[in-house]
């Protein structure tokens, strides 16, 4: 293929948030995007130009957290004070709160059949709730500090978290058991999630490092220090062929993780880049920071042929200028590990000119070592019926829209539960009042 890879470009930026942003999410039909901040605010930015943004004014303390249903109809938000909210992203902003944690919840995430939620906190305890009345199910409770993050495996079947106490840990949803803790991380981890493919996760930390680890050996597959400053934040490209990263150095990279390189270096915000995310289809991501701003940008780099792609981009080291005040850098960076594919991977150099020497390759596994095989063998089995069960476009849509209707109701019904309760409540004052007061008519007639 001939084609050139065009660099990501900036296609809008948001301004509302009177705080650091400290998350960010796009809505699977990329009409809309959602942020949280310490400001105690939700804004849902709407991409087309003539709407404007709905700011949502509900939780009591800063927002740490905010994500999208797979649907699109519901946002979650976790706050500092101590509560999660379901909001229905439209001009009304109706929310359902519910108390979560004992302390600061730092993340909540949907599981991607959109039936469950996953909550950390600063109480040191991770918590699986159900979306329909959020009713609580359980908590895990190794942490020793402080939890940053927390995530569901794309089959739902595992959760990772990220923690103060300088560990990733991987857990079974099921026996609710701990599987592995990663300890490699030389300082507190912010932010972890799971590989596309469900196979591998990646942490990004204080120790301005970012790690991938394949969970099914537990070996560390690629250790990326491209940053300067702290890395906040990390997304995977739905390809899971690239990874984009947001620092305190104020910069955001894409790295091309089959290669083992930094592909790109985007400046932009002015100060620390809080938190990125790519949208579910992979054409665009966005970002938030320090500097109260979202940008929103067109990845572009998502049909090329790479193996041509990467020989043109040895030959520039000029960073490319896209704006004043945003610009994308294609230069390269030293890695220490790189992949020539899922499963295997080698030491080797890379220089400013992009070349690479590469000297008596370390093969650091040619197969891996199957520790769960129960759920490797499962998770072939549903890749090859999604492979052979391919739903007709129409269907598949239509029954997407059904899902979303049936997520707004399960809201709806929520809602009124809520305000049923506070009026039953109210009525139950009344009675009690009204028996008091005839009591004390009838003491009063009996003295």
């Amino acid at each position: 293929m001939s084609s050139v890879l065009d660099d990501p470009t900036l296609e809008r930026h948001f301004k509302g948030h009177r705080d650091v942003i400290t998350s960010v999410d796009l809505n699977s039909n990329m009409k809309q995007i959602a942020t949280g901040s310490l400001d105690s605010c939700i804004m849902i930015w709407n991409m087309k130009p003539q709407m404007r943004a709905y700011r949502f004014v509900g939780h009591k303390d800063a927002v740490m957290s905010v994500q999208f249903s797979p649907s699109g109809h519901l946002v979650a938000s976790a706050s500092r004070d101590k509560t999660v909210r379901l909001w229905v992203p439209s001009v009304k902003g109706e929310s359902t709160v519910f108390r979560a944690h004992t302390g600061t919840v730092r993340s909540v995430n949907f599981s991607n059949d959109g039936q469950t939620l996953v909550t950390s906190s600063d109480d040191k305890t991770i918590k699986v709730w159900t979306v329909h009345r959020q009713k609580f199910l359980f908590s895990l409770n190794q942490h020793i500090n402080w939890i940053r993050c927390a995530k569901f495996s794309p089959d739902g079947r595992l959760i990772v978290s990220a923690s103060d106490d300088k560990t990733v840990k991987l857990w079974d949803k099921n026996s609710r058991e701990c599987i592995h803790s990663f300890c490699e991380h030389g300082g507190y981890v912010n932010y972890a999630d799971f590989h596309p493919s469900g196979t591998c996760i990646a942490a990004a930390g204080t120790d301005n490092t970012v790690k991938v680890w394949d969970i099914r050996t537990h070996k560390l597959l690629q250790h990326y220090q491209v940053h300067s400053g702290v890395v906040n934040g990390l997304s995977f490209h739905p390809s899971g062929n690239y990874l984009i990263t947001a620092s305190n150095d104020s910069t955001l990279k894409i790295l091309d993780l089959l290669e083992g390189r930094l592909l790109y270096t985007l400046h932009g915000h002015q100060g620390s880049a809080t938190c990125v995310a790519f949208s579910r289809t992979g054409d665009y991501f966005a970002s938030g920071g320090s500097d109260e701003q979202v940008m929103v940008w067109r990845t572009n780099f998502d049909s090329v042929d790479y193996s041509e792609v990467l020989e043109q981009k040895c030959t520039r080291s000029e960073p490319l200028s896209r704006d004043p005040k945003t610009s994308v850098d294609n230069s390269r960076t030293q890695t220490t590990r790189v992949s020539d594919g899922i499963g295997r991977f080698h030491d080797f150099d890379l220089h400013e000119s992009g070349s690479r020497s590469l000297d008596q390759p370390t093969q650091i596994f040619s197969e891996p070592r199957m520790e769960s095989p129960s759920y490797t063998q499962q998770h072939q089995q549903q890749l090859k019926q999604t492979e052979t069960d391919s739903v007709p476009a129409v269907l598949a849509n239509t029954l997407q829209h059904i899902v979303g209707q049936l997520d707004v109701l399960t809201q709806t019904v929520a809602i009124l539960e809520q305000r049923l309760t506070l009026t039953e409540d109210k009525l139950k004052e009344c009675i009690e009042n009204q028996h008091k007061i005839s009591a004390q008519q009838r003491s009063n007639s009996d003295n």
